[in-house]
């Protein structure tokens, strides 16, 4: 890999994947909708010279083409909110792989672990079933088969699966991404789900140096890969760090199908993740078997760590933005 495209390059994944290979030194372009996004993120870097900014949509494959200048990896990392799901993300991989067809690339798409449905393993391979009992689920199942499609006859593809993540660049699409933010600022916090039952978590800057590690091996295009985080953790033991870490005790409270329904009447997108909370009671957690066996060591980063240098980086850049 010596050029990277990265689009959807200012949220939560997309950030950190450009900046793990800013800091890898490869020749890296941000695209994204938001030249003042854009320029703030890359203030953020540093303005490295390596790294170049361009502004498009993606769900316009011209776009991109435009744009990609020479890239032999494309990240894409764009997603729609919740409830725009069913009719855009269809739409929106389709037009990241007619450019990525057009220009002949490699495609790393990031996803979630919704098509697997119900869990029928106590650690989730890759060749686990794939019988998504939710709407979102059978969303997801279908663009799987609409990347791997033999339309594509000249980009490669590959999907890597995160569990739900948490880092400085993870934001409201993230479940842990609001509520750590919260705590950071000294508010009311909201959790999706039990509090009670531990699950998966995976530190985005550890998921952004595994999937540039995979981005690098051509074999591993044309395959699912499962981005294992660094263990379980219960709700209470994330906001006992986040709230030591922050300097706050302030509520935290937990949103179930009741409190996900009053918030949606003011928010939609909450009423659309009641269909998702079946995660937060049976979780579902992903083996890291097949990447260690061909790629190599999982990058686990304690959550004691990793969630005391969000809070600190979320606090300072709300102190900053004061």
């Amino acid at each position: 890999m010596e050029k990277a495209i990265v689009i959807g390059a200012t949220g939560g994944t997309g950030a950190a994947i450009t900046e793990e290979l800013v800091k890898r030194g490869i020749r890296t372009i941000a695209f994204g909708r938001s030249r003042q996004k854009l320029e703030h993120f890359a203030g953020k870097l540093g303005n490295p010279p390596h790294l170049t900014l361009a502004v498009g949509d993606a769900m316009r494959p011209d776009d991109i083409v435009a744009q990609a200048g020479g890239a032999d990896v494309l990240f894409h990392c764009a997603n729609v909110p919740y409830n725009e799901m069913a009719n855009k993300l269809i739409p929106l991989g389709e037009s990241v792989m007619e450019a990525a067809e057009r220009l002949a690339i490699k495609v790393v798409a990031i996803d979630g672990i919704y098509p697997y449905g119900r869990k029928q393993m106590d650690l989730v391979t890759e060749e686990h079933p794939k019988q998504p009992h939710t709407k979102k689920g059978k969303v997801r199942l279908d663009y799987e088969r609409m990347l791997f499609s033999k339309r594509w006859s000249k980009a490669k593809v590959m999907i890597v699966r995160l569990p739900d993540y948490y880092g400085p660049t993870a934001n409201e699409a993230s479940y842990l991404g609001s509520t750590l933010e919260a705590i950071a600022a000294g508010k009311m916090a909201f959790f999706v789900g039990n509090m009670h039952v531990p699950r998966e978590f995976i530190y985005l800057p550890d998921a952004a140096a595994m999937i540039a590690e995979l981005a690098g091996k051509d074999f591993a295009y044309g395959q699912n890969w499962n981005i294992p985080g660094a263990g379980i953790i219960s709700g209470r033991e994330i906001v006992r760090i986040a709230q030591a870490a922050s300097g706050h005790v302030k509520p935290v409270i937990p949103l179930k199908k009741l409190g996900l329904s009053m918030l949606g009447m003011s928010v939609p997108v909450m009423k659309e993740v009641i269909e998702m909370l079946y995660l937060t009671e049976d979780p579902l957690t992903l083996s890291g078997d097949k990447y260690k066996r061909l790629i190599g060591p999982i990058t686990a980063t304690p959550f004691q760590e990793g969630i005391t240098s969000t809070v600190l980086a979320l606090k300072s850049r709300a102190s900053i933005a004061q």
